[in-house]
């Protein structure tokens, strides 16, 4: 795929961006096939593990059809270390200049983290359109989209936090909604036991979501 990829396009590839939390560099190939496998290739691997940044790199490295992107980049330095380790696009629970500014000069596309209005207003005037809404479900769920989609009618939203496979319909069924972001597709027990086959089958379920 083409490295310099548009947040819309990272967006719209599958229905659902999985939020990847890897405590063993040794399951971050196996995992990422799998999720590959199933049709999700936009990977969201958090910065919240010592080991994350290396598990972006061994991906990257050894799974061509997947694309790695990095979640709870916070930073300059975040975002940089993530550039340096494969990453294609990145995620930020929140927003700031400085964190969009080090995105682009790092060639990462951002998916900003917002809860209000003022904070869409001011990725927006950074030239955001497509933005993280997060932590979804604790800051209002459809309700709060839906209420957004008037004055916001020019933003595509992918809310993270709180999604489940439940609620993921009702959120994939509104307009301003390109995806979601959601941790279900790779459950802890299942990268523990190296149940390749159930993460191989969670995201071809998720894959086939309607939106």
């Amino acid at each position: 795929m083409a490295v310099n990829l548009t947040a819309l396009q990272v967006m719209q590839d599958a229905p659902v961006i999985p939020v990847i939390v890897l405590n063993d560099v040794a399951h971050a190939v196996p995992m990422a096939r799998a999720l590959v496998a199933g049709g999700i290739r936009m990977l969201e691997v958090t910065l919240r593990t010592p080991q994350a940044l290396a598990c972006m790199e061994a991906i990257a490295k050894e799974v061509p059809g997947a694309v790695v992107g990095a979640g709870t980049v916070r930073s300059a330095a975040d975002a940089a270390a993530a550039a340096k380790a494969g990453a294609q696009f990145a995620v930020s629970p929140g927003y700031t200049k400085a964190v969009g500014q080090a995105c682009r000069d790092n060639g990462l596309s951002l998916l900003p983290g917002v809860a209000t209005g003022s904070e869409i207003m001011m990725a927006q005037e950074h030239g955001y359109t497509e933005l993280k809404f997060f932590p979804a479900m604790q800051a209002g769920g459809p309700n709060m989209l839906k209420a957004w989609s008037g004055p916001f009618f020019d933003v595509k939203f992918c809310p993270t936090g709180g999604v489940t496979q439940v609620n993921a319909l009702e959120l994939l069924a509104l307009p301003n909604v390109a995806c979601v972001g959601g941790s279900w597709l790779v459950p802890a027990d299942a990268l523990a036991q190296g149940d390749w086959a159930r993460i191989e089958a969670l995201a071809r379920e998720a894959a086939q979501l309607p939106r």
